[in-house]
Order: structure tokens, then C-alpha cells, then sequence
């Protein structure tokens, strides 16, 4: 059992190559050869019968098991070992060729890349470990390494014996100087060295494969008998991944650990500038994606300059956020995009896989499905967003209309929702306010029975024994408390209903038809989605597959409420009104999304007069708002 590391030790440059600074790659070696005690165990388990059935046959050569039970346990252990090496085989095959999964990324050759190529074998070099075979782009804030010599992975597998591959977070290439990058990827370029231990290696390869064969059973195509054995081998790799997952994790954070330590000797200083820049850069794509792109997404269009699009949202947030100001004069020194040959193409490819993983889009630009530049951003994506909304919400608007009065259509304007959100409704009515010519107070329910017990008792008190008399005092005093309790209870109670009274019932109403008519269309999508990939996956074309079953969509925000929703599609309106009578214009906010401009200048307080519409019925913060900027709510708006 070998527990050192041949060449020089980690964290010391190279120096020394004591045993405390190969910590981490001990540690990792440790818990690998714990990994591979499991799957030795289970080989063992599966041979065990056999080699049973082998010392009851030697034993009839030798003559010493011999007569009629010794032979039907050599039939019976042959039996038995006969069904459980069939079983194991089947096993060891299944998570030899299943197919582990493989992160969607954006290849960059050497002729793509040269300048990239080189800093990373120009860092591996200074590291003392092997260069990763290639190199990739994620879109995605973070950067790996991943093990692709699987054969089966197809055109992204490497060569066996090759070094992983080094897949790199695409927004960090826009964002971050040259220098800072090479700093974040010093630590996992230097996870090559471990990654080259075979003990270390063979346990990833056999965690991988049981992890793969747990999605075995899911995978399309397998008829009845092959899908019931796929269960069959999902379940002893589930156990096996239960037996050695703690090894495994705690592996690869010893791998992890030791990748650090060594990473200390480069760029100390820069790392600490660079470490920074990683969450800002986080912070910006999440806003990127959720309020620029989504929108576009869901409108058919995907922007193809989205990692370009950071350095713009991360400048706006610097010049907003007093904690990142000074991170934009950054920008005056060579960007790590500058490492490609082509920028643009790797932009445009890295946005399209953008837009693949987190909406589920086509894997080709389409009538349908066309990239939309930032410049036309506004006209295509932002109007055309508002009045899809608008048209949604006059539509619903429509059918509760004709429900309640067929012979009442009317004409998409902002006037007809103030309308119908601000009518009358029918609500409790409350118990007058005493007035000046009320003598007695107002007692409240059970309070005059309760009094009028407490006195009764006080009288009784005199008459019985002291002991009883405390006794019973300390009774009424808790009874007493209990009422008091109750009673606060019943005024929260009746506050919590007032506060309920308040409540606007039209839009109650209209935001439940909304949500139900936005299920019915997301729903439509992802079916047509899950239709497209499964067309993709029968024609022979790459799909993303993960442990498990197809890859994921990630969700980019959380389901939205019926008063969000309604809120979202009165603003709409809002401002299509506002572009279509006064001199207002869609407009893009990196940070924000979609925004109307009023005279060049972003119309920040219209959520709120909205919300007041929305939330309690009250249309006047939005009415002076319109009054002021001169939208006319009675013109009808134009709708898709």
C-alpha cells in the first residue's frame, strides 16, 4: 500500500516534499482504497458461493464429502453459484457500459484557443502536475475538472489514459482579467495530480459506474424483461453507492485540499482580487439570466452575446452598489476573452447552451427560436413581452366578461382594468362605533358572565376554609388568564379578517384565471420541449443525459404568485399604454430587465402604484402617475 506521492510535495512550490504537505493526497488515497475495499467485498460476496461449490466438488475427489446429502448440497451450491456469478456479471456489465454523465459544454480546440491552451500548460508546468487533455466552456460560474475516457461518451470522450478535462465557467472569461483567471484556475488545474493516481482514479471510475447504472432503468427504449433486470441492477448499485459514498465524498474533498495547498505558490495575491470577482461575477449572471435573458427566452428569441452582457450588468451593479465600487477600472487591463481566437463565435455557441440548459430551447436557431442582439433587445424581446402580456390579460378579461354578461364586449384599454379592478364588492358589514350617548362601555362577549363568577366566588372566599380560599383563588386567577388569553386570540382573529376584508376580490379572481391560463401555456412549452428532445434522442443526436434520466432544467426563479402574476401583466399594459400615446420607449436595464423609458430615464416608481391597484384596490397612486406622464388609459392599446 503506497501512501506517498512521487515528484514534489503540494503546497511548497515544489520544495521539500514533506509528508504533512502531501496531506491532502494521502487522505484522498486513503478514502479511494475505501472505495475499492467495497467493491472488493462485493466481488468476494459474489464468488463466495462458487468457491463453496469448488471445496464440496474437491472434497468428492478426495473422498471425504461423499453420500447422499453431500450431493445435494453440491447441486444445490451449484445452483447458487451458478445464479449469483450470472447476476454479478450482469451487474459488472451494466455499470461497465453505462454511460456516466456529461456536463453540456462548448469545446475549444487548440486553434480555437491557443493563447488559453497555452496559460494552462504554462500553469501545470509551474504546478508540477500533467495538463488537462482539453479544455471546455460552461456557461455556468464554475470550473472543474471531468473525466470524460468513458468510451462511451462518444465525439466528447478523450483518449484513454488522458488527463481530465478542464471545463471553465464561460462568464469568467468576459469578466475576469487574464491574470485573475489564471489565479481561480491554479487550484483546479492543480487536481490533475491527483486525478493521475490510479488508486484514486479507479475508485471515480467505479463511483461513476454505479452512478450511471442507477439511470439505467430509466432510460427510454427497454422492453418489459430488460427494464424489470435494470431494476434489478439499479438496486445493488444503490447499495453499493450507499456502502461507499461517504468514502467517496470525503475523497474527493482530501483531492480538493490538496489542489489548494499546492495553488497557494501561484498568484497568492492576485487570488484574493480573483476569489472576489467570482462572486460578483455569480451575482451577475443570476441576474443576467433571470431578469435579461428568460424574458427573450420565453419569447422565442435567445440574446447571443449573453457572457458579454455581464461585463455590462457587472458595470451597472459596481456603479449601483457602493461595496463593488472600483471593480469596473478593472476593466482598462486584457480581458481573458482576448485568449480566443474568435469571441463572438465562443459567445454565441456558450449563450445558445445557455439557453438549451436552463429554458429547454432548440439546439438550432429557427423561425421560432432566433438570436436577438442587444441593440434590438428593446424592440424584439421587451415590447414584444409587454404586449403578449397585455393580450393575455385582456383575453382572460374576456371570458370572465362573457361569463358574467355576454353582451358586454369591450376594448383592450388600461381604463377597463382600473375598472374591474376597483369596482364595488360586496364585503361584511361591521357592528357600529359607540357614540357620546352610549353611558355603559363596550364589554366584550363573555366578559359580564366571567365578572359576575369572579364575584360570586369573592363571596363564597370568607366562608371556607384559608387553605380552600388560596386554592381557589389561584384557580380563578388562572381562569382568569385563560380568558384574557382567548380573548386576545378572538381580537387577532377579528383583526386578521379585517385584514382579509381589505383585500381586493376582483383581483383575486383575476389572478387565479392568469396563473391558470400561464399554466396551460408553460405547460404547452414543456411539452413541446420534452417533444423535441425526444425526436433529438431517437434520430441518434447528443442529448443531455445525466444520472438521472435526461439533464435537468435548472430553474431560474421560483413559481410565481397569482397577485405577482396579475401584477406583472397590469404593468404590461401599463406600459403599452404609455408607449402607444406618449413619447415613452422600451428600453433594457441590465440588472432589471425589461424598462420603460420616460424622457431617456427609467420609470422606477411604477411597481409600487401598481402593487397599490393590485394589492388594496387603490387607484389613485396610479392614476396620478398617468396624469403626470400623460398616458391616456381610455385609448385602446395595441395588442399582438
Amino acid at each position: 500500500m503506497r501512501y506517498g506521492v512521487s515528484g514534489s510535495g503540494f503546497g511548497n512550490g515544489g520544495k521539500d516534499g514533506g509528508l504533512g504537505d502531501e496531506w491532502g493526497v494521502r487522505a484522498a488515497r486513503s478514502r479511494a482504497l475505501a472505495v475499492l475495499r467495497v467493491r472488493g467485498r462485493a466481488l468476494g460476496a459474489a464468488i463466495l458461493p462458487a468457491a463453496v461449490a469448488v471445496v464440496l466438488y474437491a472434497g468428492e475427489v478426495t473422498g471425504h464429502f461423499t453420500g447422499t446429502g453431500w450431493a445435494t448440497a453440491r447441486v444445490i451450491t451449484t445452483v447458487l453459484a451458478v445464479v449469483v456469478l450470472l447476476a454479478a456479471a450482469a451487474v459488472a456489465l451494466v455499470v461497465a457500459r453505462a454511460r456516466p454523465a456529461v456536463t453540456p459544454t462548448v469545446e475549444l480546440s487548440e486553434t480555437a484557443a491557443p493563447d488559453l491552451h497555452r496559460l494552462v500548460r504554462d500553469l501545470a508546468d509551474r504546478l508540477d502536475v500533467p495538463a488537462p487533455s482539453a479544455i471546455a466552456l460552461t456557461p455556468d460560474c464554475d470550473s472543474w475538472l471531468e473525466d470524460r475516457s468513458h468510451r462511451a461518451h462518444g465525439r466528447a470522450a478523450v483518449p484513454a489514459g488522458a488527463g481530465p478535462v478542464l471545463v471553465i465557467g464561460s462568464p469568467f472569461l468576459w469578466w475576469m482579467r487574464v491574470g485573475e483567471l489564471r489565479a481561480v484556475l491554479a487550484p483546479v488545474v492543480a487536481g490533475t495530480g491527483p486525478a493521475a493516481d490510479p488508486d484514486i482514479a479507479a475508485a471515480r471510475r467505479f463511483v461513476r459506474g454505479l452512478d450511471a447504472a442507477v439511470a439505467v432503468p430509466d432510460e427510454p427504449g427497454l422492453d418489459p424483461l430488460r427494464r424489470f433486470g435494470a431494476r434489478g441492477v439499479g438496486r445493488v448499485a444503490r447499495l453499493l453507492l450507499r456502502a461507499c459514498g461517504n468514502h467517496a465524498a470525503e475523497m474527493e474533498r482530501g483531492v480538493a485540499a490538496a489542489g489548494s495547498e499546492r495553488a497557494q505558490a501561484v498568484d497568492q495575491g492576485t487570488r484574493i482580487v480573483a476569489q472576489e470577482q467570482v462572486g460578483l461575477a455569480y451575482a451577475g449572471w443570476d441576474r443576467l439570466l433571470t431578469r435579461v435573458a428568460l424574458p427573450a427566452w420565453r419569447m422565442g428569441r435567445w440574446p447571443s452575446r449573453l457572457d458579454a452582457g455581464v461585463v455590462s450588468a457587472l458595470t451597472e451593479l459596481s456603479r449601483r452598489d457602493r461595496l463593488a465600487e472600483g471593480f469596473s477600472s478593472r476593466l482598462g487591463e486584457r480581458p481573458a476573452c482576448d485568449l480566443l481566437e474568435e469571441p463572438g463565435a465562443v459567445d454565441e455557441a456558450a449563450s445558445l447552451l445557455a439557453a438549451r440548459l436552463f429554458h429547454g430551447g432548440p439546439a438550432e436557431a429557427g423561425p421560432d427560436w432566433a438570436p436577438v442582439d442587444w441593440s434590438r433587445y428593446p424592440e424584439e424581446v421587451v415590447d414584444r413581452k409587454w404586449r403578449a402580456d397585455a393580450a393575455r390579460l385582456h383575453d382572460v378579461l374576456d371570458r370572465l366578461s362573457t361569463a358574467a354578461d355576454p353582451e358586454a364586449p369591450e376594448a383592450p384599454t388600461l381604463t377597463r382594468v382600473l375598472t374591474h379592478l376597483t369596482a364595488p364588492q360586496d364585503r361584511p358589514s361591521t357592528p357600529p362605533a359607540p357614540t357620546e350617548d352610549d353611558d355603559l362601555p363596550v364589554v366584550p362577549p363573555g366578559a359580564e358572565a366571567a365578572a359576575q363568577a369572579r364575584a360570586q366566588a369573592g363571596a363564597e372566599a370568607p366562608a371556607r376554609p384559608e387553605h380552600l380560599a388560596a386554592e381557589e383563588e389561584d384557580r380563578h386567577e388562572t381562569e382568569g388568564r385563560d380568558e384574557h388569553e382567548a380573548e386576545t386570540d378572538a381580537e387577532h382573529e377579528t383583526d386578521a379578517e379585517d385584514e382579509d376584508d381589505v383585500r381586493n376580490p376582483a383581483a383575486d379572481a383575476l389572478a387565479a384565471a392568469l396563473s391558470a391560463q400561464v399554466a396551460r401555456e408553460d405547460a404547452e412549452r414543456e411539452a413541446r420541449a420534452a417533444a423535441g428532445a425526444t425526436a433529438g434522442a431517437a434520430s441518434g443526436a447528443a442529448g443531455f443525459t445525466g444520472p438521472d434520466g435526461p439533464w435537468p432544467l435548472a430553474p431560474l426563479l421560483p413559481p410565481r404568485t397569482g397577485r405577482d402574476l396579475l401584477a406583472d401583466h397590469v404593468t404590461a399594459l401599463v406600459c403599452c399604454a404609455a408607449v402607444d400615446t406618449t413619447g415613452a420607449a422600451p428600453g433594457l436595464d441590465w440588472l432589471d430587465g425589461p424598462a420603460l423609458l420616460v424622457d431617456g430615464e427609467r420609470a422606477a416608481d411604477l411597481g409600487p402604484r401598481v402593487l397599490a391597484l393590485v394589492e388594496e384596490g387603490d387607484p389613485a397612486p396610479l392614476r396620478a402617475w398617468l396624469s403626470t406622464t400623460g398616458v391616456r388609459p381610455e385609448k385602446p392599446v395595441r395588442l399582438l
